[in-house]
């Protein structure tokens, strides 16, 4: 009977898919080879849907179809119907080596820390660092699935996730930098929706270990990283945090060997110059040379010669280039009206 309910398994059509701004395909699943779930039902349980395509054995004797896990945006995350039957078998679904109810579980998190944060905010010690082992899986649906659950819990929690960060942070830095696009692309918009809800100074002391990372890809990541983070202080809050901390970070991350790191740490020292010419009311124009050897002087006395050259080099070429585009524009705002002026005589003497 066996056989013949896996035959009759295989030949069952896929279930209907839906374009509802989820990725990915709906799915039925089997337990043992014998039953299989009703999508419907998974779905009104709140539970992560899966597809079946052939077979496939998990966990010793369980047979399971090849699955696709549906990868559910956060704005199209639904509610849940039993919120305390859901936290109550969140833990043992997250801990479970069933890697298909590991993602059932890891999306009734996001599902939970979007409609009742408050309900699970004294379970996140516990939780994190399941997250954290689901993002170590080599399963991509479970390492990406785990992706969109750090993205969600930052939303929900921000600040208050900084003493659980360092593990989160360890891992959607390495899965940033790996090589499958998808994974790599929804690791990198965590780490956005990171460095724009928590706060930089908590944040940055996070990232700043990780710009010395053995790793070029690791260290190009948190550069930008730390560069964005550093854009949310403002004014006063650079000034705070101390421009020459940042003005040391920043120049040593313009020798390192990715274009990614050379540019987030260019344009983290034009902010700082910024920064620095603003608090000290100076020009911001090239023609001011006296504000421009207070930054020089600045520089040198906080930099090697070596690092303050480079500096003063990247600064300096960027200021020019802007000098010479608004050079650029007020010329042909003046030449512009002669010439159309000079084509309408000539439009004129031809017609007479």
């Amino acid at each position: 009977m066996s056989g013949n309910a896996l035959r009759d398994l295989n030949t069952l059509p896929m279930s209907e898919r839906k374009n509802d701004g989820s990725s990915k395909v709906k799915f039925t699943r089997t337990c043992n080879g014998n039953t299989i779930e009703n999508v419907d039902e998974l779905e009104q349980k709140g539970i992560a849907s899966v597809c079946i395509n052939g077979s496939e054995a998990v966990n010793g004797g369980v047979e399971v179809a090849n699955t696709e896990v549906e990868y559910i945006e956060s704005e199209n995350l639904s509610d849940l119907e039993d919120v305390d039957a859901c936290i109550e078998k969140l833990l043992p679904g997250l801990e479970s080596k069933d890697w298909v109810l590991v993602v059932e579980s890891l999306n009734n998190f996001r599902r939970l820390s979007t409609f009742h944060r408050e309900a699970i905010r004294s379970m996140l010690g516990d939780l994190i660092p399941l997250v954290v082992k689901s993002l170590k899986n080599p399963r991509s649906a479970v390492c990406k699935t785990a992706i969109m659950t750090s993205a969600d819990i930052f939303r929900a929690y921000a600040d208050d996730l900084v003493e659980f960060l360092d593990p989160l942070l360890v891992q959607l830095l390495l899965k940033s930098s790996q090589d499958k696009r998808f994974v790599c692309e929804a690791a990198e918009r965590a780490l956005e929706t990171l460095t724009t809800l928590v706060f930089p100074v908590s944040l940055l002391p996070k990232l700043q270990p990780h710009l010395k990372n053995r790793n070029p890809r690791i260290r190009a990541k948190a550069s930008t990283c730390f560069s964005r983070s550093v854009r949310r202080l403002g004014v006063e809050g650079i000034q705070d945090y101390g421009i020459d901390k940042l003005i040391q970070v920043a120049a040593s991350q313009l020798s390192d060997q990715l274009p990614e790191s050379r540019e987030a740490a260019r344009t983290l020292l034009l902010e700082l110059q910024t920064v620095y010419e603003k608090s000290h009311g100076l020009s911001t124009t090239v023609s001011e040379q006296p504000d421009i050897s207070y930054w020089e002087n600045f520089c040198q006395s906080k930099l090697s010669p070596l690092s303050a050259q480079a500096v003063l080099r990247v600064t300096s070429v960027a200021r020019e280039g802007h000098s010479d585009r608004n050079h650029r524009n007020d010329v042909l705002y003046i030449w512009f009206p002669t010439v159309v002026f000079l084509v309408n005589v000539t439009g004129l003497g031809f017609q007479k």
